[in-house]
């Protein structure tokens, strides 16, 4: 459940770097390196620049996480809480462990044969 939450809140950012169609970086914690082929801006104020058009283009892709974490037990009613109960605790049973040879009458002595009765009785299994 953990692990749920901590993927539900995580943000991320992956920055990429193409010159032309051609990927030539990507980064995912930090900004992308470029290839060095950048349109520097002209600093002539005289108006006989000549613009071109740049072949390079960086893209972002940002995933944003949850914010707020709410409990959700309060939207549940009594018998949905009773089933969700029930379901856990149904689940971690399935974990427990028995002894395969488990006896209740370990503890116990058998009673002891003051007589033996075949004998009295005369009764003989042949």
């Amino acid at each position: 459940m953990a692990f749920v939450v901590l993927l539900s809140t995580l943000s991320f950012t992956v920055e990429a770097h193409y010159c032309g169609d051609t990927l030539v970086d990507s980064s995912l914690f930090q900004e992308a390196e470029s290839c060095g082929m950048e349109m520097q801006k002209s600093t002539d104020e005289d108006g006989c620049s000549v613009s071109m058009k740049n072949c390079c283009s960086d893209e972002q892709l940002v995933l944003d996480g949850q914010k707020e974490l709410k409990s959700s037990s309060e939207n549940l009613t009594q018998d949905q809480q009773l089933l969700v109960f029930s379901f856990v605790y149904s689940y971690l049973d399935l974990f427990e462990e028995f002894e395969e040879n488990s006896s209740a009458y370990l503890d116990y002595r058998p009673p002891l044969v003051t007589h033996r009765i075949y004998k009295l009785v005369e009764s003989y299994l042949i």
